[in-house]
């Protein structure tokens, strides 16, 4: 009788976790790839609304010249308390013929920014402004401040890049809360490659650098976003 027991018992356990994987996988999948999906389409919607604001805005002249951009969107307020997240974003590099590559997925997580977000959700927005912070982009990880330097972005719509102190930093920082746009400090968050999210839309783990490099294809999920860079940032 424990014989037959401990037979039963053992096959049960053998056979759980195959049982449970066939039929939770496809479902996870899809859940991930709408993530996903949403989030191109999300960040594609942030520069549309920010770029139609009023005069307290990003500036053209800024947008023109960037090298990459990182859109974070809808960080809720208190995020950074679970697990150490802050939020799940996409970047955007252009290529040596000024065009924008393809997207890849990153986290940004870790610092001492949280309490400076304001409101229910907060759209972050980062400019890379020359090819150092680029490189810094091509890293798997890198920390904003120690590895990367980093501002609040100014805001006003006729301001002009130039080369005062705050341009002087390799990537600037926004946020947009309940349509208020500003400049937000990000000293000490870390900024790293979104695996899971890389892997629903590329089929395969992806390194920072094959997204700087353009060597990826431009996946047809990121057409709405990549009308918005045509049309906002050339």
């Amino acid at each position: 009788m424990h014989g037959w027991l401990r037979t039963v018992v053992a096959g049960l356990l053998v056979g759980t976790p195959l049982l449970v994987s066939s039929v939770s996988t496809p479902a996870a999948t899809a859940k991930i790839d709408r993530k996903v999906r949403e989030r191109l389409d999300r960040s594609a919607e942030i520069l549309t609304e920010i770029m139609r604001a009023p005069d307290q805005g990003l500036s053209p002249d800024f947008l023109r010249q960037c090298e990459g951009l990182v859109f974070i969107p809808g960080v809720k307020k208190g995020a950074l308390i679970v697990g150490g997240q802050f939020g799940r974003g996409v970047m955007v590099v252009r290529q040596p013929n000024r065009q924008w590559g393809p997207p890849g997925f990153v986290t940004l997580g870790g610092g001492s920014f949280g309490l400076q977000i304001g409101g229910q959700s907060t759209d972050v927005i980062l400019l890379v402004m020359n090819r150092r912070g680029i490189e810094k982009l091509a890293s798997n990880k890198f920390k904003l401040g120690a590895d990367a330097s980093v501002a609040a972005g100014p805001v006003g719509r006729d301001l002009k890049a130039g080369t005062d102190i705050q341009m002087q930093a390799e990537i600037l920082s926004y946020s947009r809360s309940q349509g208020v746009f500003a400049g937000l400090s990000l000293e000490g968050a870390t900024l790293q490659v979104d695996d899971e999210a890389n892997k629903a839309i590329y089929g395969r783990t992806v390194a920072s650098r094959e997204v700087v490099e353009g060597t990826l294809p431009r996946p047809k999920e990121a057409a709405r976003l990549y009308a918005v860079l045509r049309r906002y940032a050339g």
